[in-house]
């Protein structure tokens, strides 16, 4: 058989629920994460290539997790692709589509497998796939969240596992805010990237106030500092001087085209699972370096597989800011990882992995489990 005709044969998931690393659990404005309740997703096609997946979706985040997932991956997802040609993962996007409203981190973790055993049909890496390589390494960061002690705390975790660039997580209250990104400033140094990431928290007047009170720290961008609707504020604040990110406010190429005509945004926050597919967050990155927006990976707390996926996405993207690191954590946010062997990431930066499709392999013991799983066409 050829392998590039070769049609998707069955579609099996996994719940998994791995715990935060107790002294890297986030808190801002959008509430605490301490675990996640994700959904590991796996591809084969026919020729007896597997691909793999991961659905990072938090409710109080994304509104899914890995019982929204597994319900409609079964019931809508796997039947509209199971039977169909691996080959062009974009025409598999439209039928999952045309089976199922809304979802975008469930679509993605099947997206991710699809074009993960695409990939490694053609025999090449991921990002190679996806349109090329525009770089081999991707900066990172760290968010750190708590006042006082625990903010130490925080911190010497986050500097143990090898992070050098951060984000302090605001949004709440100006003034315990600006105490907490004084606190960072002093642990970590004048010279150490520290960014802002407001989640949306704060009104306009809230965050203007914010940022003047914030300023003797050096912050190097603030991320989403008003709601995600108010592109108007956003804009205002771009006036202020300090690069805006959007992250809540991007979601898919429509909320990218109303965010670049509003002229809201300096970056634009993509991740896998909000764009729905790979290859519309690459179209998403495509659209941003046409109109000067630069993007950053964003993060949902993604495992192994998640961060494999963002880290060739990152890889392939032609206006990733290299000024501001990307939410790459990965293995180093959890109790314990998905893979075999760690995505190479030291904190400072990740590598991209050069073997075919993701690069990365599952742990024995779940790959086992997901194939046991097996939603086999009948």
């Amino acid at each position: 058989m050829n392998s590039r005709s070769a049609t998707i044969v069955a579609v099996s998931t996994y719940p998994i629920s791995p715990v935060v690393l107790p002294d890297l659990v986030v808190k801002g404005a959008r509430g605490t994460h301490d675990r996640s309740d994700f959904l590991l997703v796996r591809i084969l096609t026919s020729a007896g290539v597997e691909g793999f997946g991961e659905v990072s979706a938090t409710l109080t985040w994304s509104g899914e997790d890995s019982v929204t997932a597994g319900r409609v991956i079964d019931t809508a997802l796997a039947r509209a692709i199971i039977g169909q040609p691996i080959a062009g993962p974009a025409v598999l996007s439209r039928r999952m589509d045309a089976a199922l409203a809304g979802n975008p981190f469930a679509k993605a973790g099947v997206s991710t497998a699809i074009w993960d055993a695409w990939a490694r049909t053609l025999d090449v890496p991921l990002a190679h796939a996806l349109g090329g390589i525009h770089r081999t390494s991707v900066p990172v960061k760290c968010s750190l969240s708590g006042d006082g002690p625990r903010l130490d705390e925080t911190f010497h975790a986050a500097t143990a596992a090898g992070f050098g660039a951060f984000k302090v997580k605001v949004g709440m209250d100006v003034d315990t805010d600006t105490a907490r990104l004084r606190r960072a400033r002093r642990l970590a140094g004048p010279d150490a990237l520290i960014g802002l990431d407001a989640n949306g928290g704060y009104s306009p007047d809230e965050a203007a106030r914010a940022l003047a009170a914030f300023r003797p720290s050096r912050p190097a961008f603030f991320e989403q500092p008003v709601r995600p609707e108010n592109l108007d504020g956003m804009r205002a604040m771009r006036g202020l001087g300090l690069p805006v990110i959007a992250d809540e406010s991007v979601f898919g190429i429509d909320d990218l085209r109303r965010l670049i005509l509003a002229r809201a945004a300096d970056v634009a926050s993509v991740y896998v699972g909000k764009s729905s597919y790979l290859e519309r967050a690459m179209s998403m990155a495509h659209t941003a370096a046409a109109f000067d927006v630069r993007v950053v990976l964003g993060s949902n707390g993604e495992l192994g597989l998640g961060a494999a996926a963002q880290t060739h996405l990152a890889c392939a993207a032609p206006s990733l800011d290299d000024a501001i690191p990307s939410d790459i954590i990965g293995a180093l946010y959890y109790e314990e990882d998905v893979l075999e062997t760690p995505l190479p990431m030291n904190g400072a930066t990740v590598s991209l992995p050069d073997a075919p499709g993701l690069g990365v392999d599952l742990r024995p013991d779940l790959l086992e489990r997901l194939r046991r799983a097996d939603r086999a066409l009948t």
